[in-house]
């Protein structure tokens, strides 16, 4: 495994990338920048000029991670050349939001082809998609293959995510990453950092990832209750601060978080990023800044049980666009953590997003986080 970056900077152009490709016979490169990058007409042309044997693909952010931190506006490419793998990838373009699972069950079927599937990679649209429903799709034909990636961002206005796909630049994409054979390296993490507070409260009314009523009462006007008059003006943007936690049946530990994503008021409903089911337990979530780096520090010690980074590898971090909420312009310490904990060794790239896949904890389990810095870190044995 061969890994090469380039970066550039928010008032850097294409231009200014330098004359040699440092990886043109890469067979796969990750694109992670902002919707306006994604907006330039000569992004397509010149990263195939750069990598003429590569897949490209990858999607608009909330925000780019590297080693060197997080940045805004800036362009992440990041080339792979795999020496002992085989890759398959596959997209999709959504018709609707109600054909998640659909979707990814076709999506799916493309990558089962082989009994040697190690891992998939996935990247989507961060608004027409039901995360929630997309890998239920994908598990349903995979099984306990570990999906890891994320939703697409657009920084704090959730209004339109772009997804690249070799020359297509599109929103409503699905795009899927088939990894094969005996030598792939694939290890997983998933941290988190927030604090459920105030008094559970039961779901009694949903659809899917829309909650209309909690304990019986309409949902909007209670969480505008519990943030406060001031915050709820912001909405939905500002609800990326307080978050829902799904208790476990029994239990007061977090099953997994959920991130909002729309208001309505004229029914007086949240839509999330994900599913909230019909008689699940829900708290409100609240954080700090070192509870969160200490969270993805959580991450990266999981992969670090999982494997030995002391190899040429690389990770790919998703983080929630909520945590760079609360972090602001400390949002690169969690980055940093990762960076210290996984070694210099490791290659790191990703973004800031608004849903990300990864296995549960411990488990083979992969599911839609909200909140979370999830890692999919991939490498190679010789």
């Amino acid at each position: 495994m061969i890994v090469k970056q380039e970066s550039l900077t928010a008032k850097m152009a294409l231009k200014d990338l330098p004359v040699a490709s440092p990886l043109p016979t890469a067979n796969l490169v990750l694109v992670f920048g902002s919707v306006k990058r994604f907006g330039d007409a000569k992004l397509q042309s010149t990263l195939k000029s750069r990598y003429p044997t590569a897949q490209i693909i990858g999607c608009s952010t909330a925000g780019e991670i590297t080693a060197a931190g997080v940045f805004d506006d800036s362009l992440q490419i990041t080339a792979v050349l795999w020496e002992r793998t085989v890759q398959r990838v596959t997209h999709t373009k959504m018709s609707g939001m109600q054909n998640s699972y659909e979707t990814a069950v076709g999506l799916a079927r493309q990558l089962k082809s082989s009994d040697d599937l190690k891992a998939v990679l996935v990247y989507s649209d961060g608004l027409q998609v039901n995360g929630s429903e997309l890998l239920e799709g994908f598990k349903s034909v995979l099984g306990d293959i570990p999906l890891m990636g994320g939703m697409a961002g657009d920084g704090f206005n959730f209004n339109q995510t772009l997804q690249i796909f070799n020359d297509t630049i599109s929103d409503g994409l699905v795009i899927a990453v088939g990894l094969y054979g005996k030598n792939i390296v694939a290890a997983t993490g998933v941290g988190r950092g927030w604090k459920p507070y105030g008094p559970p409260r039961k779901v009694t009314k949903s659809d899917k990832n829309i909650v209309l009523e909690l304990d019986g009462k309409p949902a909007l006007p209670l969480y505008n209750m519990y943030i406060g008059a001031q915050t709820a003006k912001g909405l939905p943007g500002s609800g990326l601060k307080f978050p829902f936690a799904i208790i476990e049946e029994g239990k007061r530990d977090i099953e997994k978080i959920r991130t909002l994503l729309a208001i309505d008021p004229a029914n007086n409903s949240l839509t999330f990023a994900g599913n909230v089911a019909e008689g699940e337990t829900v708290r409100f979530c609240q954080s700090t800044h070192d509870r969160l780096v200490e969270g993805a520090g959580d991450a990266a010690h999981l992969v670090t049980n999982q494997t030995s980074t002391n190899q040429t590898g690389l990770a790919i971090c998703v983080s929630c666009v909520g945590r760079k909420g609360v972090m602001a312009e400390l949002v690169a310490d969690e980055v940093k953590l990762v960076q210290q904990i996984l070694g210099p060794q490791t290659s790191l790239t990703g973004f800031y997003s608004y849903g990300e896949f990864s296995p549960r904890p411990d488990t083979i389990d992969s599911v839609l986080h909200n909140q979370t810095m999830t890692i999919g870190y991939l490498s190679e044995t010789y």
